[in-house]
């Protein structure tokens, strides 16, 4: 079968999306990938995994009707040329103008079409204003065309298919499924030995509703009682509303409470320095990737009892679930391990058997075939039609 996977950020093809791709070549079928095109090219790494890559005029960010009416038909024009018999979008404007494009090219009746969630983001936290209201009903109203193009659509935590049905935008005639997020490579992610000193990490993209800036509060609370602790965050910087400002992020090293580290391409040496992971996140996450490889290094995790967060931890057996925008709760969830340190090789070995069990993937991607009729049976639960 000749099949398209539609990204809006080429890396994530490979670092996200590499294992599935590689399954679907292992398993007989013609693979191209489609996305932006990106410094670096990842062209020849899909190419030396057997996908063919072509890069797409689209604007992963920001709403301009002009430029996303370009994006949407020379993705038609692309799938015209490939001729798929299946397409796999993800991300919000890859699922909305992917899916649409396939359908204006003809990808129906015996060909098909998926779309998968893999978080709803900005658009979708819960906050209030007059922006917020506008970014969500807009960004309703272009996920319901989308989706009422697809087959099938594909969630990584059963809270945003929850909402999703809720909210209408999926036809009742679409099926769904559930599956553990993007999974996590349990052998390149191995299990480390821990450090014996409470070392604490936070690993994101520097936004407020990821809960950095919540992990610096609680930082700076923890070390004025417990000066041994060590708390560490890393992440790029971002731009926009949501960012943490330049000056902010110099106010915490110039604090010390908390190291801020610059961003990484592999994060298993940062993994493999600490004992304990958080994330303290409201934003709307498939599940996070970096809870899963924190997981599958065994160790233990603080996170928010929030959609996708939600999905990593068992509270009490691999880590605690804090409210969201909690610094309070949150400096107490961490002080735990820093009274107890029992509970951090504890949790951690609890974390890998939980990754093991739900999240490794190998038994992700075979649900996601399995799903869109590509590859094994799995024991996944469908939903819808």
């Amino acid at each position: 079968m000749k099949i398209v996977v539609i990204g809006g950020y080429a890396p994530s093809l490979v670092n996200f999306r590499g294992p599935l791709l590689g399954r679907m070549v292992f398993l007989g079928h013609e693979v191209h990938a489609l996305a932006p095109v990106h410094v670096p090219d990842v062209g020849e790494q899909l190419e030396a995994m057997g996908v063919d890559f072509h890069g797409i005029a689209l604007n992963r960010r920001g709403l301009n009707p002009l430029a996303d009416l370009g994006a949407l038909l020379h993705l038609k024009q692309t799938l015209v040329r490939i001729k798929p018999d299946l397409v796999l979008s993800y991300t919000f404007k890859p699922v909305v103008y992917g899916s649409l494009a396939a359908r204006m090219a003809w990808v129906g009746h015996k060909k098909r079409v998926y779309a998968m969630i893999t978080g709803l983001g900005y658009a979708f936290t819960e906050e209030a204003g007059l922006r917020r209201r506008i970014l969500f009903n807009v960004a309703k109203g272009m996920y319901r065309s989308g989706l009422n193009a697809c087959d099938g659509v594909i969630f990584q935590n059963p809270d945003d298919e929850t909402f999703f049905r809720r909210l209408g935008v999926i036809p009742e005639r679409v099926r769904t499924t559930v599956v553990g997020g993007s999974g996590v490579d349990m052998t390149h992610y191995a299990e480390a030995p821990l450090p014996r000193e409470p070392v604490f990490l936070c690993l994101s993209r520097l936004l407020r509703s990821k809960g950095v800036a919540l992990f610096a509060e609680a930082a700076a609370r923890l070390r004025e009682r417990h000066p041994q602790a060590v708390f560490r965050l890393a992440g790029p910087l971002e731009s926009g509303g949501d960012a943490v400002t330049p000056d902010e992020i110099a106010r915490w090293r110039r604090a010390g409470a908390v190291e801020v580290l610059d961003p990484v391409e592999d994060v298993r040496p940062l993994l493999a320095g600490v004992g304990v992971y958080v994330l303290p996140s409201h934003y709307r996450e498939g599940v996070p990737r970096s809870i899963l490889e924190a997981m599958s290094m065994g160790r233990a995790i603080v996170t928010t009892d929030a959609p996708g967060c939600r999905e990593t931890v068992i509270p009490g057996q691999n880590g605690f679930l804090v409210p969201p925008r909690d610094a309070d709760a949150l400096a107490s969830a961490m002080e735990r391990f820093i009274l107890d340190p029992a509970l951090v090789p504890a949790m951690g070995a609890a974390s890998r058997a939980l990754a093991r069990e739900r999240f490794d993937v190998d038994r992700v991607n075979d649900a996601i075939l399995a799903f869109m009729e590509l590859g094994p049976e799995p024991g996944t639960q469908e939903k819808g039609a």
